[in-house]
């Protein structure tokens, strides 16, 4: 403000010497450059600040969700670098995915949304339900089986990732016969139960379907009230007499 004063004076001839004139305007011009020195130093610290705030980051380990951590790979005071790998495991535990390879026959029955029972053996006989998310629209060739995902909600942390369940799928609405899975027996060829017809044995050719406990339903040409071996194998050729065999009926559902 001093040099722009004596700036505007020295219009008027002499008023103001031309030396004093030059005093004041490096001293003015020094001024702006302590200014633009203490602004450089204040980036400077500011960028020091940011810097320290991003290694500190560093030591506080975030993720999207969530979660427990379910293994550690590290020890305190263990040196930690990009090189050494991933520090720990975190696991998310509510909601939880429950992957289920659906039978190819129950496909139909299956749709987005449904609620599904299941049960785990860490909380046997208890009944948890899921519900059907996503669903892949596309068998397996090799199991002819599809992948379905089911959303199980986990609040109080009763299941853990990892366990094992076991679903009761529903079916379309048909009827069904349920025998003793040691009544279905096996060839290269075929897969059949045994018949009892007026006392000899008859090959029926069967499919099977889903298995519950020691049953497993069978599709094929039997009715209910049909009788066949509890035990069957090849061995029991067709036309043989099973006079003493075990024959339960199959059940209906």
């Amino acid at each position: 403000a001093v040099a722009k004063r004596l700036k505007e004076a020295s219009a008027t001839p002499g008023a103001i010497a031309g030396s004093e004139l030059e005093t004041a305007e490096q001293a003015a011009e020094a001024a702006r450059g302590q200014v633009r020195a203490a602004e450089a130093a204040r980036k400077a610290a500011l960028a020091a600040v940011e810097s320290l705030e991003n290694v500190r980051s560093y030591l506080r380990i975030t993720a999207p969700f969530h979660g427990v951590v379910t293994d550690r790979m590290v020890h305190p005071g263990a040196l930690a670098s990009p090189q050494s790998g991933p520090l720990l495991r975190l696991q998310q535990v509510s909601p939880l995915r429950l992957v289920v390879a659906l039978p190819e026959a129950s496909y139909a029955a299956v749709s987005t949304g449904m609620r599904v029972p299941f049960r785990v053996a860490a909380w046997p006989g208890q009944t948890l339900h899921g519900r059907v998310s996503r669903i892949a629209r596309a068998v397996d060739p090799k199991t002819r089986t599809m992948a379905v995902e089911l959303d199980v909600p986990n609040p109080g942390g009763r299941l853990a990732p990892g366990m094992f369940a076991e679903l009761d799928w529903p079916v379309a609405s048909r009827s069904s016969l349920l025998v003793p899975a040691t009544s279905v027996a096996s060839t290269t060829e075929r897969v059949f139960v045994i018949r009892v017809q007026n006392g000899r044995a008859e090959w029926v050719d069967v499919e099977r379907g889903a298995r519950s406990g020691d049953l497993v339903e069978v599709r094929g040409p039997l009715k209910p009230g049909d009788w066949v071996l509890r035990r069957a194998s090849d061995e029991i050729r067709p036309g043989v007499s099973v006079t003493g065999y075990s024959t339960p009926k199959p059940g209906a559902s």
